[in-house]
């Protein structure tokens, strides 16, 4: 779960009661939704409640925390696969394995707590079977709807402020200050009015005084009279918030105390997705930087002044109204153009590591990116060079499609196409890319008849973009020809595995692993048709070509070698030895399995 930096728990006495209440009420399936603006306490709410929970061991079949902006299916299969051990068959998709985390999930009561939900739609599929096991809990700035029992924070009542603005800036009452004994007019009800009574903000300004002891009330006060028109600036984005002008004012303080690095910084920082950050993606955008310099501009200042939270080892995360508010003084700046050009950059390097298979290990590994890969194709757009355009659509697709999360797969792959025509034109090399892609997700999907134009016009892009002998031309015929083996049309495949085997070999070399790729396929659809004379030949080119140049290890050698067994336990089952050559690696092998 997230970390809750919370000095003190103030104001909220009631409402963690109710909460609590509503969850432990029988109903099937009941769903309860912490409700309200944004920076009134809704997910510190939900922490300060299930850490309690887990500290009364309320909940044995244990607390998952999932962020509604990220993907889902895949944070449940994550979660289950770490916390509840629990080994998900590999063939099922991202839905079937969700549905098996339900049924295999760790016995006695769970609590499910989606944060920040913005449209209740894109939870719905994802909600666990009814029952009276699974509690859920959301946090959402809108209104869900009646189906949703909802639990509505409003800002704190004045004293309730009073109180947790007290707490903080005297640490829970251990020391003593003056000021709000000594200061006259109702000054700190005047500082608690400023702030909107919004629990974010009195943290800030509380922090703020705890800091700086010099600093009167009055004095703050002044200080935040005089931010206020920018401040109502900065927020025009969140219309009908009437306490955000005390936020952006609050924030403006802190600003105002940075040094020109660690504004540098925080605008670094705003321009990455809302979302836990590793902080070797920073350090990635900022190579000029000495790192023991970057490091300490980030704790004495940013965690300093509490602009920054710290979620885990080596991750950073920002609240989103101030993420708002470094974006808009990013926006300010004259290198801001500069500074997207160079995290679009330091993205595309990241997403050219996902490959397009993926291990547990490897999905661990990339999950933390892809927030802000997404955020790249989504709001960077135009920042990416043509070169680097489709790169981080396709890799977030390979990364679902990895986990067999093709309906999350699929939309990047669209805007991809429709990102690259639009640039590029509907003739460009990347379209084609684009093409080929989206046409390997329908195929894997079963939907071969939308598969088929996007692979043929890939193919033609290709040839009249890049020759009729490049080597993606040899791709294209080759995925086209999977295409027609898979829904029988043997005949129309075949020509086009030779032709891209014969690309591969007068391109690449006849040793290169694409003509080895080539080579298995054309086998294995001579093997689908009986034709195991001619396929035994192939298969074993195959076989000496990943040996040589991938060794025995290899993932790929070790499929194609299994492909090549398995053609022989075929022809064996078949009574067609006779058709096979004295060659003795395939004497070797038909001698093992004839004694199984």
């Amino acid at each position: 779960m997230p970390y809750t930096g919370a000095t003190e728990f103030v104001g909220r006495e009631a409402d963690l009661k109710t909460l609590h209440d509503r969850l432990q009420e029988s109903n099937l399936l009941a769903i309860t939704a912490i409700q309200g603006m944004g920076g009134i306490g809704k997910t510190e709410l939900a922490l300060q409640y299930a850490y309690g929970a887990l500290a009364q061991d309320q909940y044995p079949g244990g607390v998952c925390w999932l962020r509604s902006r990220e993907d889902i299916g895949t944070q449940i299969v994550g979660f289950a696969r770490i916390y509840l051990d629990l080994s998900l068959p590999t063939e099922l998709d991202l839905s079937q394995q969700v549905a098996y985390c339900w049924s295999h999930w760790r016995e006695g009561k769970a609590l499910l707590i989606w944060d920040d939900v913005s449209n209740y739609a894109e939870v719905q599929p994802y909600l666990p079977p009814r029952g009276d096991r699974f509690q859920i809990l959301l946090t959402t700035r809108v209104d869900l709807g009646a189906s949703v029992r909802q639990l509505r924070l409003e800002v704190l009542r004045e004293e309730a402020a009073l109180d947790l603005l007290r707490a903080i800036v005297t640490q829970g009452g251990e020391v003593k200050d003056l000021r709000f004994l000594e200061e006259i007019g109702g000054l700190e009800r005047q500082l608690c009015q400023w702030v909107g009574y919004l629990p974010l903000g009195l943290e800030l300004v509380g922090r703020y005084l705890a800091r700086r002891k010099e600093v009167s009330i009055a004095t703050l006060l002044q200080r935040l009279q005089e931010k206020r028109l920018e401040a109502r600036a900065l927020l025009q984005a969140e219309p009908g918030m009437t306490a955000s002008l005390g936020v952006a004012a609050a924030f403006e303080l802190s600003w105002q105390e940075l040094k020109p690095s660690a504004k540098e910084l925080a605008a670094w920082l705003s321009l990455f997705a809302l979302a836990p950050i590793a902080w070797r993606l920073v350090q990635a955008c900022l190579p000029e930087w000495n790192e023991e310099d970057l490091e300490d501009v980030r704790d004495e200042d940013l965690l300093g002044l509490h602009l920054l939270q710290p979620s885990e080892a080596g991750i950073y995360q920002l609240h989103q109204l101030l993420r708002e508010f470094f974006a808009a003084k990013r926006q300010q700046m004259p290198a801001e153009a500069a500074m997207q050009q160079t995290l679009c950059r330091v993205m595309v390097a990241e997403a050219k590591q996902i490959p397009q298979t993926l291990t547990l290990d490897l999905i661990a590994q990339f999950t933390p990116l892809i927030p802000h890969l997404e955020e790249v194709a989504t709001a960077l757009t135009d920042c990416l060079t043509d070169d680097d355009l489709i790169t981080p659509y396709i890799r977030i697709a390979w990364f679902y499609e990895g986990q067999a999360a093709y309906a999350q797969a699929q939309p990047w792959l669209e805007q991809c196409r429709a990102t690259a025509e639009t640039r590029l034109g509907k003739t460009h090399p990347a379209v084609a890319t684009s093409l080929n892609n989206l046409a390997l997700l329908y195929q894997s999907t079963g939907r071969y008849s939308d598969a088929e134009p996007l692979y043929v016009r890939s193919l033609q892009i290709r040839e009249q973009q890049l020759g009729a002998d490049h080597p993606a031309t040899a791709s294209s015929l080759n995925n086209l020809a999977l295409l027609y083996q898979s829904t029988g049309r043997y005949s129309d495949a075949e020509p086009l595995y030779v032709r891209s085997l014969q690309i591969n070999e007068r391109q690449l070399g006849a040793d290169h692993p694409d003509t080895a790729g080539s080579l298995n396929n054309l086998a294995a659809l001579y093997q689908s048709t009986g034709r195991y004379s001619d396929a035994e030949p192939l298969y074993l080119r195959a076989v000496v070509i990943f040996h040589d140049q991938l060794g025995e290890t290899h993932p790929t050698f070790q499929t194609v070698w299994g492909n090549f067994v398995e053609f022989l336990r075929q022809v064996i089952q078949a009574g067609q030895t006779a058709q096979l050559s004295d060659h003795p690696t395939t004497q070797d092998v038909l001698e093992q399995l004839r004694r199984l």
